[in-house]
């Protein structure tokens, strides 16, 4: 009777891990929406001689991904605006700034034969900022060209479906002038944490 016992609780756990399994093969497309929390390094950089720092923000955000190989995807990062408010260290606001940052991923999916895949991944961001405003003047940020980092965690919850949850670091730098005048670089810099469900097509 124990080891009948054993036997169904062993089936039992092995049942829960694996199955529905989330297959990642050749050809196929996923698509993801949720929510991303942009939340840039501590201290960045200096402006006007003042330090500088940018706050964080949360927004919906989206993927597309395309698998050229069994478990190998190229990744299409998107968002809706995020909106940032650059505060100096007197206490000042310098301005606020709205950023989008575009991110192209080559992602490696580890399988797992679980409902869990790990995945990792490297690629290129591309941040575009705009509607910047500042009392003090015409504030304006460049664009940013930087890698991006990402890793993160499918669970399956059927044969098509997984939540996910996603951890990236984005190489984000940006030249500030303000009235004309450059004075400093943003170095922003973030983590960027999500949350999303992810269909397989």
């Amino acid at each position: 009777m124990k080891r009948l016992t054993s036997t169904l609780a062993l089936t039992a756990v092995l049942a829960a891990f694996s199955a529905p399994v989330l297959a990642q093969s050749q050809g196929d497309w996923t698509a993801g929406v949720g929510f991303g929390n942009v939340n840039p390094k501590s201290g960045n950089g200096t402006l006007a001689n003042l330090e500088a720092d940018v706050d964080d923000n949360t927004r919906p955000i989206f993927t597309l991904e395309y698998f050229i190989r069994d478990n190998i995807g190229i990744e299409l990062l998107a968002a809706t605006p995020f909106s940032h408010t650059v505060t100096l260290s007197n206490g000042a606001t310098a301005g606020k700034v709205k950023q989008l940052p575009p991110t192209l991923s080559v992602n490696y999916h580890i399988p797992t034969n679980s409902k869990f895949t790990p995945f990792f991944g490297v690629g290129l961001n591309y941040t575009t900022f705009f509607e910047e405003e500042s009392a003090l003047g015409t504030l304006k940020l460049d664009d940013s060209w930087g890698i991006a980092l990402n890793a993160g965690v499918d669970y399956a919850v059927s044969d098509k479906g997984a939540v996910r949850f996603n951890v990236r670091w984005i190489d984000i730098d940006s030249d500030v002038t303000l009235d004309g005048g450059n004075i400093g670089t943003a170095e922003i810099d973030p983590i960027v944490i999500s949350a999303s469900y992810v269909h397989r097509f």
